[in-house]
């Protein structure tokens, strides 16, 4: 069993971990449909985030935007502690107010680190120290004073203000060089910018100028997911996406998002998510 200390707490829109382990299992390649950011402490570690492997110093920032495969890379007997926090889309949308004369985004930091650098360094000052703010949370979410949560939650909204306002104003240094298969790159940016069309292997693998064979394997070794596997999952979580925030018919959606028939869609929809398309959109 791994050895670990964990220290976590859960409000509505919002996790928060405390982890420590010295001995942690392998995690397999995954994704999620929320936001990801975690802020490395203390030890040795990588993380894979879309095929770029991050080596990870202490005081590093990791953000994995929703739909973003990844997984950490642990080693036996040596310390990997962290503070994950998991946000939802939903509650960052809540504070996106156009009226506002700054246009404010709260999911800013999320579109800035995938054109920079998914893994950032947080040099201490950093707006007040964000590690610091960071445990203030976790200080007074253990309190049980007049609106505790409230209280907790304004935190956690301070804490996403100044990390928008450290990555805006380059406060954090981008001091990691991703290791990364080139090819493998090219054919994952192509993907995600042409989800509604034709994205088979023999196309695929004329667009990396490779053998289909040779590409399968590079991907699947680099990111833990077949291409198909791949293509599909970033196709769902589109169409998740549309179903939540248009009323585009369903059907139109399935077709807008690179699936040839509706049947096939609603099988992968409801074997990933567990509820059919039409279900997820009543709730």
């Amino acid at each position: 069993m791994p050895a670990y200390k964990k220290k976590g707490y859960l409000h509505q829109h919002f996790r928060i971990f405390h982890l420590k382990d010295v001995s942690m299992k392998e995690v397999p390649f995954h994704y999620h449909d929320f936001h990801k950011i975690i802020i490395f402490i203390d030890g040795e570690g990588q993380y894979i985030i879309e095929g770029k492997n991050y080596p990870l110093k202490p005081r590093d920032i990791l953000f994995v935007s929703a739909g973003e495969i990844h997984r950490p890379v642990t080693y036996p007997g040596k310390l990997y502690e962290r503070i994950v926090i998991y946000v939802s889309q939903d509650f960052l949308a809540h504070w996106q107010q156009e009226q506002w004369e700054d246009n404010t985004n709260l999911s800013d930091c999320f579109r800035l680190a995938r054109e920079t650098s998914s893994v950032m360094h947080m040099p201490k000052g950093t707006e007040h120290d964000l590690l610091f703010h960071m445990k203030k949370i976790e200080r007074v979410d253990k309190d049980e004073g007049f609106a505790n949560q409230l209280y907790t939650e304004i935190l956690f909204i301070e804490f996403m203000i100044l990390l928008n306002r450290a990555l805006q104003s380059n406060q954090l240094e981008q001091l990691h060089e991703a290791i990364y298969d080139p090819k493998v790159q090219q054919i994952i940016e192509y993907i995600n910018s042409h989800l509604a069309e034709d994205l088979s292997i023999d196309m695929l693998a004329d667009v990396a100028f490779m053998s289909k064979y040779y590409l399968m394997r590079k991907f699947k070794a680099e990111t833990g997911y077949s291409i198909h596997q791949y293509i599909t999952s970033k196709r769902l979580l589109l169409a998740k996406e549309l179903l939540n925030t248009t009323d585009t018919a369903i059907t139109d959606i399935c077709f807008q998002c690179g699936f040839k028939d509706y049947s096939s869609f609603f099988r992968e929809f409801q074997k990933n998510f567990k509820v059919s398309p039409r279900q997820f959109r009543q709730e």
